[in-house]
C-alpha cells in the first residue's frame, strides 16, 4: 500500500492532535525518546541500521539508482540525522517541515527492481513511500537506537520501554505510517522485528552488498570505519544477514567486539554531558530555557547534522534570537 499525499497529512494531523509539550516539540524532555536519543552512544548502531534498511531490496535499490551516497556520503550522514533529529527534539513546525520535505523526497524514489531479490522479481516495481518498506525502516531505527542505548547507558525498565514504543509509534506518523499497521506494545514489535528478520522479504542483493562493501571498505567515504565498529556492527546482525553481507566475523573480530563493549562504557561515562549528549538536543533544552543556542553546541551540530542549527519550519537553518 502506497501512502499517498492524503494519507501522510492524516497522519500528521493525529501527530499535531496530541497535546502540547514542554519545548513546543512533537514529543519533549520527559519523554523517554528524548532520554535514549540524545546519547552519543546510538551512534554504534549506525552501521547496523543502515544494513538492515539494505537488507530490504527495494531500499537497496533506491540507494543504488537513485541515491546520492557515493557522490556526497558525509551529506547524506548529515541530511539523514538532520531529520531525525529535528523529529525528534526540534518544534513541532520543525518536525512537520522536514516530514514534509522527506515525503516528497520518497516520493520521487518509483522505479523498477534490476534483479530478482526474495519476493521481488527483476521488471517489478518499487516505491519508496510503501508501508510496508516505511514500517521496516522505522522498526530498525527504533530497534537499532534501544540496542545501542543498552550498550552504553543502563538499561530501561520494562515500563520504560512501553513507553518508549508508545512514543515511537506516534513518531511513525511523521513518515506517513498509519498508527493501526503498529504493533500495539513493545512485545509485539520485538515479534514483529524477529519475525521479520528471518523472512525472504529481507534478502540481501547484490545492490545491497556493493553499497554495504563500499561503505566499511571506505571506498564510499575515504575513510572506513574502525575495525571495533566493523567487528560490534557485525555482531549486532543476525548470522543470516552477517554472512550474507559477507562482514568479516572471524576470531579476531569477535575479540574486537570483546574489548569494545569493555572500554567503550568506560570511556563514555567520564565524558562531559557536553559531548555525551548530541547537539540537538542541546539545542532543544537551550530553546526551553529561552537562552541563545551555545557557541559550542552549533560546532556539535555541524558535526552531527552539517549546519549550526537545526532546519526552521520554512527551510532554512534558524538564525532568530536564539543566536
Amino acid at each position: 500500500m502506497i501512502v499517498s499525499e492524503a494519507d501522510f497529512e492524516r497522519c500528521l494531523d493525529e501527530v499535531l492532535s496530541a497535546p502540547a509539550v514542554s519545548g513546543d516539540g512533537v514529543l519533549g524532555p520527559d519523554s523517554v525518546m528524548w532520554r535514549v536519543h540524545r546519547e552519543a552512544a546510538l551512534f554504534l548502531g549506525a552501521g547496523r541500521a543502515l544494513l538492515l534498511q539494505l537488507a530490504h531490496p527495494w531500499v537497496s535499490a533506491g540507494i543504488a539508482e537513485q541515491s546520492k551516497v557515493f557522490a556526497d556520503p558525509l551529506g547524506r550522514f548529515h541530511r539523514t540525522f538532520s531529520i531525525v533529529y529535528t523529529m525528534v527534539f526540534g518544534t513541532r513546525d520543525q518536525a512537520v517541515a522536514v516530514a514534509r520535505r522527506l515525503y516528497r523526497r520518497h516520493a520521487a524514489v518509483d522505479g523498477v527492481m534490476t534483479e530478482t531479490a526474495g519476493p521481488f522479481a527483476a521488471g517489478s516495481r518499487y516505491r519508496a513511500n510503501d508501508v510496508e518498506a516505511l514500517r521496516w525502516v522505522h522498526a530498525t531505527l527504533v530497534e537499532t537506537a534501544m540496542m545501542s542505548y543498552g550498550l552504553l547507558c543502563p538499561p530501561l525498565s520494562d515500563a520504560e520501554r512501553e513507553q518508549y514504543w508508545r512514543e515511537a509509534m506516534r513518531f511513525a506518523g511523521l513518515f506517513g505510517i498509519p498508527h493501526d499497521v503498529l504493533p500495539s506494545d513493545w512485545a509485539s514489535f520485538k515479534a514483529y522485528a524477529a519475525a521479520r528478520m528471518e523472512s525472504e522479504t529481507l534478502t540481501v542483493s547484490a545492490a545491497a552488498r556493493d553499497i554495504a562493501r563500499r561503505i566499511f571498505s571506505g571506498d564510499a567515504t575515504w575513510i572506513g570505519p574502525p575495525r571495533w565498529f566493523t567487528a560490534l556492527t557485525a555482531e549486532m546482525l543476525p548470522e543470516r544477514l552477517r554472512l550474507a553481507f559477507d562482514l568479516p566475523y572471524g576470531a579476531r573480530e569477535r575479540r574486537s567486539a570483546a574489548r569494545a563493549r569493555i572500554w567503550l562504557p568506560r570511556a563514555y561515562a567520564v565524558l562531559p554531558e557536553g559531548l555525551r549528549t548530541v547537539g540537538p538536543y542541546q539545542e532543544a533544552m537551550a530553546r526551553i530555557r529561552g537562552e541563545p543556542c551555545p557557541h559550542i553546541t552549533r560546532l556539535l551540530n555541524r558535526a552531527w547534522i552539517g549546519q549550526p542549527l537545526m532546519p526552521a519550519a520554512g527551510g532554512a537553518a534558524q538564525s532568530h534570537a536564539r543566536g
